[in-house]
């Protein structure tokens, strides 16, 4: 028998108030972790050393060096997201869904935010387009995981 079965004792956890949104605080957490290092090795690695002007001329070239990578970097920190948020609250689907996503939405507002200057219709639509393939894709394989 645990502790929390007697009366005056404290209540677990899962019981208490704000714990919903200490597990939605911790998933984000993750999410956001997994996002800063996976774009900082995609910086380093893909971006200072194969992302020239030249390979950047053409529309594949900025696909394969640019728009697949944030595609995966996305879709790590869905993922990563996902894994922790914990039970009782990923039963929930609003509470889950909104831990799994927000991290990707608010990582791309921000980027539109600060760059809306610079960017351009193509910019815009892959950007978008890279969002979507990339939670959906961090989703599933988290949602697989489950199964």
């Amino acid at each position: 028998m645990t502790r929390y079965g007697y009366p005056g004792a404290s209540t677990p956890r899962d019981e208490g108030r704000g714990a919903a949104v200490f597990a939605l605080a911790r998933a984000w957490a993750a999410g956001i972790v997994v996002l800063l290092v996976t774009e900082y090795l995609q910086t380093t690695l893909v971006n200072d050393h194969l992302a020239t002007s030249t390979n950047l001329e053409t529309f594949n070239g900025r696909l394969m060096l640019i728009h697949l990578p944030n595609a995966v970097c996305i879709a790590l920190a869905t993922w990563a997201a996902g894994r922790s948020h914990r039970e009782p609250f990923r039963d929930s689907k609003p509470q889950h869904t909104l831990a799994v996503f927000t991290v990707g939405i608010a990582a791309q507002a921000l980027n539109m935010v600060l760059q809306w200057q610079d960017l351009e219709a193509e910019g815009i639509l892959m950007s978008n387009a890279v969002l979507v393939v990339g939670v959906v894709s961090g989703y599933a394989a988290e949602r697989l995981q489950d199964d």
